[in-house]
């Protein structure tokens, strides 16, 4: 998720087609960080690709479209970083902090992005609501992964239930949400301790 278009889209692959997808992702990325969602076109978006308004309809209906396969990238790639940076050879109070601030810290790139992605999103009616429950889940999932699975460490008598893995994403994105409100979308790093504890809080609960 370019540092421009941070979170972004997943890299082009070879494929002409799924390149132009790739470009219109990237291309709706900077307007909507230039522009804002509302007041970005999909003229703003086919210039900003390099490509045409008919490649734009050949790889999407309209505008709301275009934003769905943005939001699923961009927190596709969010989980993916989150991933990535966490140890699995460190504690697990460790491997929470680690989690948290690369999580918080991919959001924060772009405070406009990040706005159209956690609110926008929410305005396009049962399509967003429901890109957002994907969203939700895969980082729900990974919180179980990650918590009931650690290497080296006792079996849990009572590992992670996913319902509290929910809530606790539900928490994390009421604090962003809460934050973005707070014309503080760029000092989200602020969240790692409080959304830390709500994390061990919910792990701790479960033994």
């Amino acid at each position: 998720m370019s540092e421009v278009t941070a979170p972004t889209a997943a890299p082009a692959a070879p494929a002409a087609g799924t390149e132009h997808r790739a470009r219109l992702l990237e291309g709706m990325a900077r307007a909507v960080a230039a522009k804002g969602y509302a007041d970005t076109t999909i003229a703003d978006i086919v210039r900003e690709a390099s490509v045409s308004r008919r490649t734009f309809y050949e790889n999407f209906a309209d505008k709301a479209e275009c934003l769905t396969a943005l939001y699923e990238a961009a927190s596709g790639n969010a989980i993916a970083v989150l991933r990535a940076a966490i140890d699995p050879h460190s504690d697990w109070e460790a491997q929470v902090e680690q989690a948290m601030a690369a999580y918080f810290g991919v959001l924060a790139r772009n405070p406009v992005l990040l706005r159209t992605l956690f609110i926008d999103i929410l305005g396009l009616g049962p399509t967003g609501l429901a890109a957002r429950r994907r969203a939700n889940q895969q980082l729900a999932d990974l919180m179980l992964d990650v918590v009931n699975n650690r290497p080296g460490e006792r079996k849990r008598k009572a590992p992670l239930q996913p319902m509290m893995a929910m809530a606790v994403v539900g928490g994390i994105n009421e604090m962003v949400l809460h934050s973005i409100e707070q014309d503080r979308a760029g000092q989200l790093q602020e969240l790692v301790e409080p959304a830390s504890t709500l994390l061990r809080a919910a792990i701790s609960a479960e033994f």
